[in-house]
Formats: C-alpha cells, structure tokens, sequence
C-alpha cells in the first residue's frame, strides 16, 4: 500500500488532528482542501468543528472542494454538499470560499462538469483532499472497471457510474489526475463492511484507492476494517 497505516479506535479524532495539524503547519496564504461524504466522514467532520484548536485556524483563508458529488439535487440527503455544509462548514467563521460540483443533469447547487474542470486547472495544490474508501475498494467516485481510472492527463473532472451498477446514483468526481495535486490524502476507513477492500489494499491488489498518488498519503483505519 503507499501511505501510513494508522489503526485506531477513534478514526474521527485522529482525522480531525492530522487535518488540523496540517492546516496548521503550513505556510502558505491560502489553502485548498478536498471534502468526502458518507457516514465516516460525517463524523469526521463533526469531531473536526468540536476540537478545541478549531478556532485557532484562519478559515478565511481555507477554499473548500469536493472531490466527489452524486448527481443529486443538493438538497437530497444523498448530497455530499449537503453533508458538508450541515457537518462542517456551517460551523465555520467566515471560510474563503466554497466550490460544490453538480452533475449536468442536476445542475442547481453547483459547478458543471466543465466549470470544475476549469477551476481545478487553476488549483496549484490541495493542502489536504480527503478520501473514503467502499466495500469495492472505490475511492471518491472512482469505480473498478470505470474509464474515470484511465483519464487522460488533462482530464481533471468527470462523470462517471459505477460499471457494476450497485450505486444508485450517477456521479461527478475529481480524477486521478486532480488527486496528485494533493499535499496530503487522508483516508478514513470504518467498520467490517470494508475488512476485503483493506485486505486488498494491504496485499498491493490493483483496487481504486490503491491508485492514488499524493505527496504524503496517510490512512486511518478501525480496527474492524483491517484484517487481523
């Protein structure tokens, strides 16, 4: 696997201070992070807004992505948009900005497929991209099978499905290309329906997640999802 590996039972409090750690660290005047959805990163989110070093942090600098999106209206509870604003950025003093993504088809909300692409190109790095990881060994909404894994270098933006069908949502999401922009990826992996894709991961299997490059890439796992 490329990356730490930290086992913990407390995924949302590690999250929340290697995030802040991060942030903190780093020198330059503006930042950039990449947002996740589901459960995991609920309550990441969640644990991150109730850290005491939260208010130390100069969210008036900090622009926020996503790097993934279902093609969703943004007030469906399906909506990672939604997910991160009612976790996270709500609670948040005075952020330097917020870019949500929207599908074509479901386009109020959000950034079309070519508007992302357009302000990812203008993106030198992200500070931090947060990642979760599926039961398939998706990451973001990048599918086994999916062409989305083979984009061309320029190709930062896309929709795409899950060729398999079991998601029940068309998707948008950032590329591989996007994700090496990133300083730091952080993984967040929760709970026994993702002990296969981990064993995957950890045996150097050619899963989705396993694909992705970062300057640093930091994965912090329960240990229900990692095989004994």
């Amino acid at each position: 696997m490329n990356g730490e590996l930290i086992i913990t039972d407390d995924v949302p409090g590690v999250f929340a201070s290697t995030f802040l750690d991060a942030l903190a660290q780093s020198n330059s005047p503006r930042h950039c992070v990449a947002l996740s959805g589901g459960d995991t990163a609920r309550a990441c989110y969640e644990r991150l807004v109730g850290d005491d070093r939260v208010d130390q942090i100069d969210w008036s600098s900090v622009d926020f992505y996503w790097g993934d999106e279902r093609c969703v209206s943004c007030t469906s509870v399906d909506s990672n948009q939604r997910l991160a604003r009612e976790s996270l950025l709500e609670h948040l003093v005075q952020i330097r900005g917020a870019f949500p993504m929207a599908c074509a088809s479901k386009p109020g909300g959000g950034l079309s497929p070519q508007s992302y692409q357009l302000l990812i190109e203008r993106v030198p790095e992200f500070d931090i991209v947060h990642l979760g990881m599926g039961p398939d060994g998706h990451t973001a909404s990048l599918f086994a099978g999916s062409e989305a894994l083979h984009a061309p270098p320029d190709v930062l933006v896309l929709e795409t499905e899950d060729p398999t069908r079991r998601m029940a949502h068309p998707r948008i999401t950032l590329t591989l290309n996007a994700l090496t922009k990133a300083r730091l990826a952080i993984f967040t992996v929760s709970g026994s329906s993702k002990r296969d894709a981990m064993q995957a991961l950890l045996a150097g299997e050619d899963i989705p997640a396993a694909r992705v490059r970062a300057g640093r890439i930091v994965w912090i796992a329960d240990a229900e999802a990692c095989p004994p």
